[in-house]
């Protein structure tokens, strides 16, 4: 029976409005021809999701995600090279210079793709028929902020696919979130699993009435190949603190600059602090002694930002998440970070590979940067614990827990 073409390992990615292609071809293997024929059969028969060689099922799969992703991009590649998972990806590049995380298109080499300029992102017609036309067994949607995206879980035409919804948001216990559940009720009820990114999101989503079976845990990954190498190649521990992030009031980084001045005026030897990123508090960011304000930088770039610096620092007033902390922690860096970063609870352990601290407290950030400068020796061991903890994270986890989650869609589902 027909199978996934397993030869061409490609990225077609369509720019904008104006229909312009480009392929990228990776490699071509011995049985291009054969799955080719496939692909061809499968696309203009139009055949449902079918049963492959190995016993498994073949599926077509399309997400629609909200703009380009570095930590996204490496855990689709990864999902993508399943032999049995057609993966297709839809989404929004990042225009114009007051963009705060100014991704390439070239972060997506390697993910079959259609990017999309901004001023699509509410052109449902469009976004509609670039979906109906992969005929998705699978469905993956970003969240419910984005209209468009939302609307596609009322096409008729695409009725038979199951719908996967993700989303970081963790539970706060405000009056929109309480109201939530009867607000979308209509657009919840046709969602068949959601992906979350961690504990606070799950707690979300089980007030959102999803019961434990259909939820699943991870849906963010970092790039192991890009940083877990990075801490065996330290030679002598850096020591330098760094933040990498957007530079806007919700990171906090008011309370590190007061942090790090009071820092500075408690040891001999202060070390430097580098900021990496873009947004409005820029400027404020090159007035501080002794810190370095370096701009934006690509997700492939960072690992090696990461091997010249020994800690790892996040002080946000609310960060859903944050995949940075695990990149961090991954190449073996402790992590100080606040309380109300999502990924403190599964990553970082206080004196075992990182210090959480109370949000918005400038002497507990103090503290906590005098004390890492004070057990400097203590920092390679504390870093190499912390990789443990990221690794469940990885894209190459990650994609496993999707790849359970779709076949799990598709086997308990009847025939189209």
């Amino acid at each position: 029976m027909p199978t996934r073409p397993q030869g061409v390992a490609a990225q077609r990615v369509t720019e904008g409005p104006t229909g312009r292609e480009r392929v990228l071809v990776a490699g071509l293997h011995l049985r291009t021809l054969d799955r080719i024929l496939h692909c061809l059969a499968y696309g203009f028969l139009q055949l449902p999701c079918i049963k492959v060689d190995d016993g498994g099922l073949f599926m077509k799969v399309v997400i629609c995600w909200p703009t380009i992703s570095g930590y996204m991009a490496a855990a689709w590649r990864e999902l993508a090279a399943f032999d049995d998972v057609d993966l297709f990806v839809i989404t929004f590049r990042h225009e114009g210079s007051d963009a705060q995380a100014p991704y390439t298109d070239d972060v997506m080499a390697g993910v079959p793709c259609r990017l999309l300029n901004m001023s699509d992102r509410g052109n449902f017609d469009l976004i509609h028929s670039i979906v109906a036309e992969h005929r998705p067994d699978i469905l993956v949607l970003s969240g419910w902020f984005e209209k468009a995206f939302r609307r596609l879980a009322f096409s008729k035409a695409l009725e038979g696919a199951s719908l996967v919804m993700t989303m970081d948001t963790s539970w706060r216990g405000g009056i929109r979130q309480y109201l939530a559940p009867l607000i979308l009720r209509r657009y919840l009820r046709r969602i068949d699993r959601v992906a979350v990114i961690g504990e606070r999101a799950w707690q979300y989503a089980r007030r959102l009435g999803f019961s434990e079976a259909h939820i699943l845990r991870g849906s963010y990954a970092y790039d192991h190949n890009c940083f877990n190498p990075v801490g065996q190649r330290r030679q002598e521990w850096p020591r330098r603190f760094v933040y990498v992030g957007r530079y806007v009031q919700a990171k906090g980084l008011d309370i590190l600059a007061s942090a790090y001045g009071r820092y500075r005026q408690q040891v001999t030897d202060p070390w430097s602090l580098s900021f990496y990123g873009s947004g409005p508090l820029a400027p404020m960011l090159r007035e501080i002694e002794g810190a370095e304000e370096h701009g934006f930088v690509q997700p492939a770039d960072l690992p090696s930002v990461f091997e010249k610096h020994g800690v790892f620092i996040l002080p946000s007033r609310y960060e859903p998440w944050a995949l940075v902390i695990a990149e961090a922690a991954a190449s073996g860096m402790p992590v100080i970070c606040t309380e109300s970063c999502g990924a403190s609870v599964e990553i970082v352990r206080s004196f075992a590979n990182g210090l959480v601290i109370p949000t918005e407290d400038v002497s507990a950030l103090t503290r906590a940067m005098v004390w890492m400068h004070e057990h400097a020796d203590q920092l390679p061991a504390m870093g190499e614990s912390g990789r443990y903890f990221a690794e469940a994270f990885s894209a190459r986890k990650s994609a496993m827990k999707w790849k359970a989650m779709f076949d799990d869609l598709v086997s308990s589902r009847p025939p189209r």
